[in-house]
């Protein structure tokens, strides 16, 4: 019947498709994924876009149909994972609604974050600057929103204490966190994620949670 087989054809076009969209898709994340090992490995000028269009198995002019250049890639890469981390803690806090579970919650996912994408926290690092100031600007934003999403919990379990004390407890903890999995891999020396999980997690609580005035130094007379 006509009215079948024009639904059929309609049917069969939408999967080609949603093919063809899932494997450009794959294809991106391949190219995003093997630019965070390059950039992390060699730094950002130091790859060219054939680099990465080889590494993750295309042929470097194929890298254009995916974006408009290398500048776009790294954008691409940083915006992503900064959008990536903001809703992620956002989730964290909105499935707890207890300020110490949520703080545990936003911990553990610090962690996986920095076990699990080393490369990308390189990048961040070394490379920030070879972004557009658009694009510094967009990853700032996107920054300043997780932190002020632990900010808000810490401040339910702090009360008393200054934003700006608690920000800088936040930055701390980022930077415990984010730099140890790269400064052990940096030296050769692998430390398996169950050892350095729990450890990373218990360190980062008990900087998150210590009460500063019962540490004060005695004043001298």
């Amino acid at each position: 019947m006509p009215g079948n087989t024009q639904q059929r054809s309609a049917t069969t076009q939408r999967g080609s498709t949603t093919q063809r969209s899932r494997a450009k898709e794959n294809r991106r994340q391949a190219l995003l994924s093997a630019a965070a090992s390059l950039f992390a490995l060699h730094g950002f000028n130091r790859v060219s876009l054939e680099d990465l269009g080889a590494a993750a198995g295309v042929s470097g002019p194929a890298v254009y149909r995916h974006f408009p250049g290398k500048q776009a890639v790294l954008a691409d890469l940083l915006v992503t994972v900064s959008q990536e981390l903001l809703d992620g803690g956002r989730r964290v806090v909105a499935d707890n609604a207890d300020p110490l579970a949520a703080l545990r919650g936003l911990v553990e996912f610090q962690v996986d974050f920095a076990l699990g994408k080393p490369d990308v926290i390189r990048v961040q690092d070394r490379d920030f600057s070879s972004l557009s100031e658009q694009d510094q600007e967009a990853v700032r934003i996107l920054q300043r929103s997780y932190v002020e999403v632990w900010v808000d919990v810490l401040a339910r379990l702090h009360p008393a204490t200054e934003g700006s004390e608690l920000r800088m407890r936040a930055h701390a903890t980022f930077g415990l966190i984010n730099s140890t999995p790269h400064s052990v891999r940096s030296h050769g020396r692998k430390v398996a994620a169950g050892t350095a999980r729990p450890l990373l997690e218990s360190m980062a609580l008990a900087a998150l949670l210590v009460d500063a005035t019962s540490h004060e130094r005695p004043r001298t007379a």
